[in-house]
């Protein structure tokens, strides 16, 4: 699974690093990864000048990761909610890993790895195909078994609402302030197969039994046409750990 994460999950670019940057107003010289899985978002932020380091629980995921960035990023096998406090950062960050997180002091623990005034930022989206006919044609051959592909709302906000989740949250926790949402549009083109390869990577599907996903994903290949156009707006949440201790 690592490697498929490696080879189909798209990676970051550049606008990115330059939003977080720039939202943090003042050099980051450390950071904290959350979930960096084979290291698609740790290598846009391990720069000169930023001593980045990447947590993962999965210890294939960071022997995948560790083919692939810097030497100097600093690795730990740790989930989230094992990272004991004790050193701050910076800027903490999750790409596309923070719903895996468990909800109860999910906040306060991350007050607690920054720095006062530092900067969280979380980015992920779903990945759709732009061409409708072609979803209607994938969401038939999924219904049978699957509603939907796509990550529901931790909080249960609705999609489309001015702002998605964590952003509803951070707004109301305790430990934030400056609340930013914004989106990257990004527009790709995949074959057939890398676009199997990459719901072969996503939640909805690594949670079904293992023949059950293999079912799906043979009846949404036989419709698809050999390549797709794929929507992967990237939505970035930014908010500041309030000063102070």
């Amino acid at each position: 699974m690592a490697e498929a994460y490696e080879r189909f999950r798209p990676g970051y670019p550049a606008e990115l690093y330059d939003k977080v940057t720039e939202y943090a107003g003042r050099p980051v010289r450390t950071a904290l990864e959350i979930g960096a899985g084979t290291g698609k978002a740790t290598r846009l932020f391990a720069r000169p000048g930023i001593t980045v380091t990447a947590t993962e629980p999965d210890v294939a995921m960071l022997a995948e990761l560790r083919k692939h960035v810097p030497a100097g990023v600093r690795t730990v096998r740790a989930a989230f909610e094992e990272i004991r406090p004790g050193r701050t950062y910076g800027l903490v960050y999750a790409a596309a890993a923070l719903h895996w997180t468990e909800p109860e002091g999910r906040w306060s623990r991350m007050a607690a790895l920054l720095e006062p005034d530092g900067v969280f930022a979380s980015c992920g989206g779903p990945v759709r195909l732009a061409d409708p006919a072609v979803a209607e044609a994938v969401r038939a051959a999924r219904a049978p078994f699957l509603d939907s592909d796509e990550i529901p709302s931790p909080d249960g906000t609705p999609p489309g609402y001015a702002m998605q989740w964590p952003g509803t949250e951070l707004q109301r926790s305790e430990w934030f302030t400056d609340v930013q949402q914004s989106v990257i549009e990004r527009r790709l083109t995949m074959s057939a197969g890398d676009y199997i390869g990459h719901l072969s990577t996503i939640s909805a599907y690594l949670v079904l039994p293992a023949a059950r996903r293999e079912q799906i994903l043979d009846r949404i290949a036989r419709i698809l046409p050999g390549t797709v156009g794929i929507a992967a707006d990237i939505i970035v949440h930014l908010a500041r750990r309030r000063g102070g201790s």
